[in-house]
């Protein structure tokens, strides 16, 4: 019985445990609400602090949703750096307009919207997991979340002779 005791013991010792006060803290600014004009193009940061290991990796998502129940993964950069696009943003246009890129010796990662469409009004949501090795196997450590709302400029920000108003497509 003590020998079982024992291992039981070094197995607990050896899992990996959740660390409250290491949890990973995602970011996301401009927010929480930004604005631009059709046409123009939008910078969105997703800033990412307090990983678990400095050795980990980290896996970035970028999720567009209408509503709460309507999200739509856009854009991914994996573990090792490489950016994938989802569903609908496969298309050449949408790769065209839609980057992702890390910023040098900081975990920033920036995404770009570029040429805003009306379509693109929504709620943007960056979604970090925390990747590491375990007993030789990819292991996920922690998961962070933020996000920010994209919209058009307000008609009392613009005059009458501005046709292009961004949610000029909504009224």
């Amino acid at each position: 019985m003590r020998l079982l005791a024992l291992a039981l013991a070094a197995l607990v010792a050896q899992a990996p445990t959740p660390d409250i006060c290491e949890a990973l803290n995602v970011t996301v600014s401009p927010g929480p609400t930004v604005r631009y004009a059709e046409g123009d193009n939008a910078t969105l940061y997703c800033h990412v602090s307090q990983k678990r290991r400095t050795n980990n990796l980290l896996a970035v998502r970028w999720v567009f949703a209408l509503s709460p129940t309507q999200e739509y993964l856009m854009i991914k950069m994996t573990k090792f750096g490489i950016v994938q696009y989802y569903g609908n943003y496969t298309h050449r246009f949408h790769k065209q307009r839609l980057r992702l890129l890390k910023e040098r010796h900081r975990a920033t990662y920036k995404f770009l919207i570029l040429n805003l469409r009306p379509t693109d009004q929504g709620h943007y949501i960056c979604k970090v997991q925390e990747i590491g090795k375990h007993r030789n196997k990819w292991t996920a450590w922690s998961n962070g979340t933020a996000a920010t709302e994209v919209k058009g400029e307000d008609a009392s920000d613009a005059t009458e002779s501005d046709p292009n108003l961004f949610l000029a497509h909504y009224r």
